[in-house]
């Protein structure tokens, strides 16, 4: 049985998504002593924040037909689905080792390559009429990340 989503589904995911990674930052920060690292892991922390903000600000603009259910679906089961696996794959139920700022920041940048990934794999499984479009809001946003997580890291090495 396959599924179609809706936007809204997706940006309720994305708001998930971004909490994971505010929490991931967060426990990051508590096991460096470097203060500069601290903040910079703090400031990725709150970026987060803010875009779980614009995702859900994105997510009261959505249309009827964004919002419209595309399966019966009572039980809400593939919105449960797609929460499960953004919280297992995306942040989570990873080896990640918080040792070194640098393992912290690769950590980071394979979450959000997996999140890309969950995003452009998930979009295919939303109608035009349901919002596939606005998908590529989420994924620019998790892109910019990439680069910004990059940059540091490649600062580290030298």
């Amino acid at each position: 049985m396959s599924y179609d989503f809706n936007a809204d589904d997706i940006f309720e995911i994305a708001e998930q998504l971004e909490r994971n990674g505010g929490k991931f930052y967060r426990n990051a920060a508590d096991s460096i002593s470097d203060p500069a690292s601290k903040t910079f892991l703090l400031k990725l922390a709150g970026m987060e924040d803010a875009h779980e903000k614009t995702f859900h600000a994105l997510r009261t603009t959505l249309t009827g037909n964004e919002k419209a259910p595309t399966i019966f679906d009572p039980q809400d089961e593939a919105v449960l689905y797609l929460r499960a696996l953004a919280d297992t794959r995306v942040f989570f139920e990873k080896e990640t080792t918080y040792t070194s700022m640098k393992e912290i920041l690769k950590s980071a940048i394979e979450a959000e390559k997996d999140s890309i990934v969950f995003y452009l794999g998930i979009k295919d499984a939303v109608p035009e009429k349901s919002g596939k479009n606005k998908i590529e809001a989420i994924i620019k946003e998790e892109m910019g990340h990439i680069r910004l997580l990059s940059k540091e890291l490649v600062g580290l090495k030298k």
